[in-house]
């Protein structure tokens, strides 16, 4: 049985590709693949898919989509300063439990 992980990262986080042939490029997360531990980037690790002639794209060809990362290769972006940053999880002043950023100590929104 595989152990479930806690993921630091959520959908309209802004990531930073720290590994793989993306490293380096930044965008918003579209999608968490949670059981696969994996995330979607938008504009992060293109693909050419071979489509077959459908009623969107009436001569099929090929479409340019982006593929899932491994989450471990994605650094969240530090909303104050602009640098990656580790996730930290703290409770605020109502006592919920929220996700910070290491570096500035900055909420995550």
């Amino acid at each position: 049985m595989e152990k479930k992980v806690k993921l630091k990262i959520r959908k309209g986080d802004l990531v930073k590709v720290i590994a793989g042939d993306s490293k380096g490029s930044q965008g918003k997360i579209v999608e968490v693949l949670v059981d696969k531990n994996r995330a979607i980037v938008e504009g992060a690790n293109m693909v050419s898919k071979h489509t077959k002639p459908n009623a969107a794209n009436p001569n099929g060809g090929i479409v340019k989509q982006e593929a899932a990362i491994h989450i471990s290769n994605l650094m969240l972006v530090d909303p104050k300063t602009g640098n990656t940053t580790r996730v930290g999880r703290q409770k605020n002043e109502a006592g919920k439990l929220v996700r910070v950023a290491k570096k500035s100590g900055e909420e995550i929104k």
